[in-house]
């Protein structure tokens, strides 16, 4: 049985109608991303429950091997090759079972977004185009693409017109622009509904950035 990780959850003032789950960063956990929820400005018909998983903390080559929090490890700085499947797999499998648990909670799953940055960002695409069940869209910020030589066997006709929104910052030291145009790229080759959008900004979220994510979840879970 996959093991349920620990959420950071904001509920909202009515009752939960959707739900976003929104996977972090390296290094960081389920609180990095908490005080952007309520500078959304999502309205309270939508019903929004945001969780904030905490990623299990794992030994990540470039950084000496120190145990941190992360989705897989990373062995190589152009993050090109050397992917960490069987740890991206493992967190998209942890992924999967927290939207089984918010459609046990009453959420169906075409209400349900994935969302991640940076790291996140890549296993929520991977899992969100894998998906089994039909979802309401994916959010992938300051992210690249993991998992391609199986995404054409893997992914799921349910999900072939998801919306997704893909957001980049032009001075992206971490994630450089290159790897997620590769991404969009990617996607829109296998014909994905991309909404693609850059900021002058590096590897962070800009204020431009919050209103475009809060004007895509008005649009996708309306």
């Amino acid at each position: 049985m996959t093991k349920l990780l620990e959420c950071v959850e904001i509920d909202p003032r009515g009752p939960v109608r959707s739900s976003v789950i929104w996977l972090h960063g390296l290094g960081a956990d389920g609180h990095d991303f908490a005080p952007i929820v309520p500078e959304l400005g999502l309205p309270v018909s939508l019903g929004v429950r945001f969780v904030l998983p905490h990623a299990d903390s794992i030994p990540v080559t470039i950084n000496g091997g120190m145990r941190m929090p992360a989705w897989y490890d990373i062995a190589e700085v152009d993050l090109q090759r050397r992917h960490d499947e069987p740890g991206i797999r493992r967190s998209a499998g942890q992924v999967a079972a927290l939207i089984a648990r918010e459609r046990q909670r009453g959420v169906p799953s075409e209400r349900i977004v994935l969302a991640g940055f940076s790291q996140g960002g890549a296993v929520a695409v991977f899992e969100g185009l894998r998906h089994p069940e039909r979802l309401a869209g994916i959010v992938a910020l300051s992210t690249y693409l993991v998992g391609e030589p199986s995404l054409d066997a893997e992914r799921t006709a349910v999900n072939q017109d998801v919306p997704i929104l893909q957001v980049h910052g032009t001075a992206d030291a971490v994630v450089v622009p290159a790897r997620g145009a590769a991404l969009g790229a990617a996607l829109r080759r296998r014909g994905y509904a991309v909404e693609s959008l850059d900021y002058p900004m590096q590897h962070e979220v800009c204020w431009e950035e919050i209103v475009a994510i809060a004007g895509f979840l008005r649009r996708v879970l309306a």
